[in-house]
């Protein structure tokens, strides 16, 4: 319990789980989401990572986050207590609006070319 307060206790961190309760992501999804620097986003990931809070997996040259997909029940208890209270706060709400309007224009962007398919999160 000690170590999910320790991730749960930083701003970032908690901002990064909230995310990726939607789905796996990306760090530069997460990046323009939370409007922060890649170094900051990728140190706070590596702490969640190293306290088996998050999983990553290489898909290309990109890294995908996400929650484990069978997480102690502690920690499960805890994320239905974080998804139960972002709505209270603004900061979640506005994470969550930037990555959906961000999401829509990786859509259409990824529709109209040829790059690298978007990871669906």
């Amino acid at each position: 319990m000690l170590q999910i307060y320790q991730c749960f206790c930083e701003k970032t961190r908690l901002r990064i789980v909230h995310l990726l309760l939607g789905g796996p992501m990306c760090v530069c999804h997460l990046q323009a989401a939370l409007e922060e620097p890649q170094v900051k986003i990728s140190r706070h990931l590596a702490y969640l990572k190293d306290r088996q809070m998050v999983e990553a997996e290489r898909s290309g040259q990109w890294m995908i986050y996400r929650i484990p997909a069978k997480p102690p029940s502690l920690l499960r208890l805890h994320l239905t207590c974080l998804q139960d209270g972002v709505s209270e706060e603004k900061v979640f709400q506005a994470d969550l609006a930037r990555w959906k309007l961000l999401r829509r224009e990786l859509d259409v962007q990824s529709a109209c070319s040829a790059r690298q398919p978007l990871i669906q999160a």
